[in-house]
């Protein structure tokens, strides 16, 4: 549909508009949507082809009227682009907006929403949609009581260069109702993203917008700018046929996350990396620099977006029922937080996570690798979403170890959690194991001068004891791990919880030379 010589036309069916019309809005704009709540302006941005004209933004409620100009500039695209920052508004709502041009044609878009817009982005852990998910029925029928939370879901598409709007939309913003959050099977709205938003909205009782751009299959390096790549020594991957999922690097980041960087957010969510699980070193470089080069691409291009903007991703989830694995999922583990155990971190300000190796879904009919419990995950997420994205006071992360002593007379090591409040909840007595070796060799991978040697524990409330065993003996005791396996336990039993929200303690490894 053509907005040429429309007087008056609903935005809730512009994201499929021609960029080259005389008043135009972009693709995640329209009816319902969510606007970034105070203090961050709001952005709003969109095309006309009359290069100088003024645009006139009305923002309406039942109290006042709020008034906006912009001009109308050649874009980076070859067409005429115009962007406006509204006022700053606190959570609340509904708003109409009115967007005029000194021609007569306007746009409105209605029952328009200010809150906190987070973009939930990744494989196909976040691709999974509610239908499929655990106890699917239930949290359908129950979306209908959150008509604040605002839902969108961009389209799979692809790109050699950056798209500054997207290429098509699958789901335009939507009031959550058991059709917009359980439309079928890999279609919308993603499960982990809508139970995120939702439990983050019974904390806070104001608007959500949850902006799901995801692709199942897909490796980081899909979704990270040439430049991101390029601080971890990555080199352009030949641009590949897209069957049956995208492999070209930066294709992703180009066409379903580039077009976001004028649209103002307050944070990200991600779960992925099983796709990466052949590289875990390269991740250890990838991942951060991806969440770097976003911030600043974000804030560059729309100052409102915080440079820090808070960054929250699902640490993998068990996969095969093979606890013999210890290489690929572990090593993505530990990655993800830089190789601390834990976040946030130095190298990972404002981030959070939540661990999900204990979920294992080895019946599930989509395949071991997408585990159902996706309500855990989400609560887990939102716990630690809610501290550090918003500064709740909430225990929101499992016990990590603060200190090891290391008795080599007594062949005895004592890891000492800092519990806080809390106690350690021991579930299990597995997980713990020492890699021994002749003089120094490597432990990357069992030999005949380094293995891995399981160990006896006992605990208290603060501390783990482990025995050195008695094939380490006479050895070098170089590192102590925990839970280093592609799927370390049954579900929920893994060794080490807190007794405070039974949060599960995230594998580590230690080294004691």
């Amino acid at each position: 549909m053509c907005l040429c010589g429309v007087t008056n036309v609903n935005a809730g069916n512009a994201f499929n508009l021609s960029r080259d019309v005389p008043l135009s809005v972009a693709s995640y704009y329209g009816d319902h949507m969510v606007l970034q709540k105070a203090p961050a302006a709001a952005s709003l941005w969109g095309y006309s082809s009359n290069i100088g004209d003024v645009i006139l933004v009305k923002l309406i409620n039942t109290q006042e009227i709020q008034q906006e100009q912009g001009i109308v500039w050649m874009g980076p695209e070859g067409k005429g682009v115009w962007s406006v920052l509204l006022p700053p508004n606190e959570a609340g709502g509904p708003y109409s907006i009115n967007i005029s041009n000194s021609f007569g044609n306007m746009i409105t878009i209605n029952d328009v929403l200010f809150g906190d817009v987070w973009i939930c982005s990744g494989q196909s852990n976040m691709q999974f949609t509610l239908p499929m998910a655990f106890n699917s029925s239930e949290e359908i029928a129950e979306s209908s009581y959150y008509p604040d939370i605002r839902l969108f879901t961009v389209a799979m598409e692809t790109a050699h260069e950056p798209q500054y709007d997207f290429i098509s939309v699958e789901q335009p913003w939507s009031v959550a109702s058991p059709r917009s959050v359980g439309n079928g099977n890999w279609t919308y709205f993603s499960a982990v993203c809508w139970l995120y938003g939702k439990y983050l909205y019974q904390k806070l009782k104001y608007p959500i917008g949850l902006v799901a751009s995801d692709w199942g299959g897909t490796a980081i390096e899909t979704w990270s700018s040439p430049d991101a790549l390029e601080r971890c020594g990555i080199s352009e991957k030949p641009k590949t046929s897209d069957v049956p999922w995208p492999t070209a690097y930066s294709v992703l980041w180009n066409a379903m996350m580039h077009p976001f960087l004028n649209y103002t957010i307050y944070g990200v969510i991600w779960y992925q990396g099983e796709a990466n699980a052949g590289n875990p070193l390269g991740y250890n470089c990838s991942f951060p620099a991806m969440i770097d080069d976003w911030r600043v691409k974000f804030s560059e291009s729309n100052p409102q977006t915080s440079s820090s903007f808070p960054f929250g991703f699902v640490q993998l989830a068990a996969n095969r029922n093979d606890p013999s694995i210890s290489t690929g999922y572990p090593g993505i583990r530990w990655s993800q937080t830089t190789g601390y155990g834990s976040v946030p971190n130095p190298r990972q300000k404002n981030v959070f996570m939540a661990v999900a190796m204990d979920l294992p879904d080895y019946t599930s009919p989509f395949y071991s690798v997408h585990p159902r419990d996706k309500e855990t995950v989400a609560s887990r997420l939102a716990l630690s979403g809610l501290a550090v994205a918003y500064g709740k006071a909430e225990k929101y992360q499992g016990p990590f170890p603060s200190h090891v002593i290391f008795s080599r007379l007594n062949n005895q090591l004592s890891i000492i959690y800092d519990m806080g409040q809390a106690n350690l909840l021991i579930k299990s007595q597995n997980g713990f194991e020492f890699c021994c070796s002749l003089s120094l060799a490597v432990c990357d991978l069992p030999s005949l001068t380094s293995w891995y040697a399981v160990t006896t524990m006992t605990s208290t409330s603060t501390t783990v004891t482990l025995e050195v065993p008695t094939s380490c003996n006479n050895k070098t005791v170089q590192v102590v791990r925990y839970a280093w396996r592609e799927s370390p336990c049954p579900y929920k039993q893994c060794a080490v919880y807190g007794s405070v929200n039974e949060l599960p303690g995230p594998p580590f490894q230690i080294s004691l030379i």
